[in-house]
């Protein structure tokens, strides 16, 4: 008995099957419907900007890593994630070499620079986007119909501009302008429920922002159904609000983040010049992520309060 080694370490003591690479897999395969939605219904193009942002981002990992002398870690999936993500959310005709560019700075600028994987404030993705938001607005604002492939405004453009309503049934299906894979609530919703039924997302963060969308718009007399299948709301909530780096650890943090990012998109949507609210909605809340841990995190038993 007194010839047993112990190892003391300090908390938590959770082991669990999974690992990162298997929880990016799964993401990947949950958006397998989404990606062959966004080539249908808006052709090869689509399908060379993902394979570009992906590409791109996978590169600038490899460069940042054997610049700082780091292990090569393209096998964990979060760099293809990050760019296959950054992808769904860039208009169909975009020129490539902006694509490029997109796929750089998320890993760059949104990841590598904080130290990698695990220690990035913002998701990466997010800051790709909202790079080439700010550095290309006219590119990254111009859509496409879907099949056709003629100039189109996306469902939130055409109500905010023109007071049009695009109907429930093309929303669901992805029949309309808009990103690369955002148009399509269905398949979306779809590859959520597999990550979902996969337990490799909390429900709580797109139950508390999909609510309050449903709710806030409700209150505010505007079409609540509307909202929840138009714009990217249905790919962030599912993809990108629930990234376990850049989200509270906490479920009292999560409910906070989600409601928190619901809110702001509502208000963005409805009294903002700007027709969608997704990428800064979840990039603020991410801002927020370090003090919301702070104040939601459990007492340490026996802790002094000071």
């Amino acid at each position: 008995m007194h010839n047993i080694k112990l190892v003391v370490s300090s908390s938590p003591h959770i082991k669990d099957r999974d690992n990162v690479t298997k929880i990016m897999l799964s993401v990947v395969i949950a958006l397998i419907p989404t990606v062959l939605s966004g080539i249908f219904f808006f052709g090869l193009k689509s399908l060379i900007i993902l394979l570009t942002t992906i590409s791109s981002s996978l590169i600038t990992e490899v460069i940042f890593q054997k610049v700082r002398k780091k292990p090569i870690t393209l096998r964990d999936g979060s760099g293809l994630v990050t760019g296959l993500l950054l992808g769904l959310t860039l208009p169909p005709n975009l020129p490539i070499w902006m694509a490029v560019v997109g796929g750089v700075v998320s890993i760059g600028l949104g990841k590598m620079v904080f130290g990698g994987l695990g220690q990035n404030i913002f998701n990466p993705a997010l800051i790709g986007r909202a790079f080439l938001l700010i550095t290309f607005p006219v590119k990254m604002t111009e859509w496409l119909a879907p099949l056709d492939g003629v100039s189109a405004a996306t469902p939130l453009n055409l109500l905010k501009m023109q007071g049009i309503k695009t109907n429930y049934f093309d929303l669901l299906i992805g029949n309309v302008g808009g990103s690369i894979g955002e148009t399509s609530a269905i398949f979306i919703l779809i590859g959520g429920l597999y990550l979902l039924y996969r337990k490799c997302i909390d429900w709580r963060i797109p139950v508390s922002y999909l609510g309050t969308v449903f709710i806030m718009t409700l209150l505010l007399g505007q079409d609540p159904i509307f909202h929840l299948l138009s714009g990217g709301l249905m790919l962030g909530a599912f993809f990108m609000a629930t990234d376990m780096v850049t989200t509270p650890i906490t479920k009292k943090g999560r409910w906070i983040f989600g409601i928190g990012a619901g809110i702001i998109l509502v208000i963005i949507r409805v009294y903002g010049g700007y027709p969608e609210g997704v990428l800064y909605s979840i990039l603020f809340m991410n801002g927020l992520t370090p003090i919301i841990n702070r104040y939601t995190r459990s007492k340490i038993f026996g802790e002094v309060a000071k």
